[in-house]
């Protein structure tokens, strides 16, 4: 693939304070955040590949949940769950180096790699809390726009990865976007093809970013596949 054939979309900005209107402008032009950093780019290096990178979002209002999500809902219904304002406590910070322990490669240095050290700031953020027996088993972090929530980042105790609790807190996220009639629900980033992030598109009343200022709807089984070298 040659890199001049292709419009390449590689942007950054930082911003203290972004308002919650605002921020559902961004969310729906391809703009994702880790703290007061903003950014967006079309292509990116996976596996030593350069692969089109999919912005996803779900149609709150249209989305079933599936057999096997509903079973991630009932498995963990016996945990204890909250929602609550970002704060950013000595349990998090533990689970957060007990996650990270599960990478090999991109191992991130801090909690603060993906979010503000400022409470609310640059945006209104709140967090997926789940404790089981007393203690912090999963967490996720996300953004409350005027008609979106946002998914920043999640984590989880490596032993119970068979709990899927990553899924989990994302369930949760979309539920409190439905309780809040927020009809938009935007999870990330993926790749076109096989990758790691492939959990982000199983999930139904999906739609894809085309880099043209349009959301497509699409099912997983026929996202957009690599694009072969020139």
């Amino acid at each position: 693939m040659i890199l001049d054939r292709l419009e390449i979309i590689n942007e950054e900005f930082h911003a203290t304070i972004i308002e919650p209107s605002v921020l559902d402008v961004l969310l729906a032009d391809g703009w994702r955040h880790f703290g007061t950093h903003f950014f967006r780019y079309n292509y990116g290096i996976y596996e030593n590949e350069i692969r089109r990178v999919l912005p996803l979002r779900i149609r709150v209002n249209d989305l079933r949940f599936s057999k096997s999500q509903r079973r991630v809902l009932n498995r963990n219904d016996d945990l204890q769950t909250e929602i609550v304002s970002l704060q950013i406590t000595p349990e998090l910070h533990d689970l957060f180096h007990r996650h990270k322990a599960r990478f090999k490669s991109g191992v991130p240095d801090s909690i603060y790699d993906f979010v503000s050290r400022e409470a609310d700031a640059p945006t209104e953020c709140r967090s997926v809390m789940v404790h089981e027996n007393g203690k912090l088993v999963a967490a996720s972090f996300f953004d409350v726009g005027t008609e979106s929530v946002s998914s920043i980042y999640g984590i989880f105790d490596p032993e119970m990865r068979s709990q899927s609790l990553g899924i989990f807190t994302m369930l949760k996220e979309i539920e409190f976007a439905r309780e809040h009639a927020k009809p938009l629900y935007y999870h990330g980033y993926a790749y076109e093809g096989e990758s790691f992030y492939d959990y982000k598109k199983r999930f139904g009343a999906l739609e894809i970013f085309d880099w043209n200022g349009n959301w497509t709807g699409a099912q997983a089984s026929r996202l957009p596949m690599p694009v072969p070298p020139a």
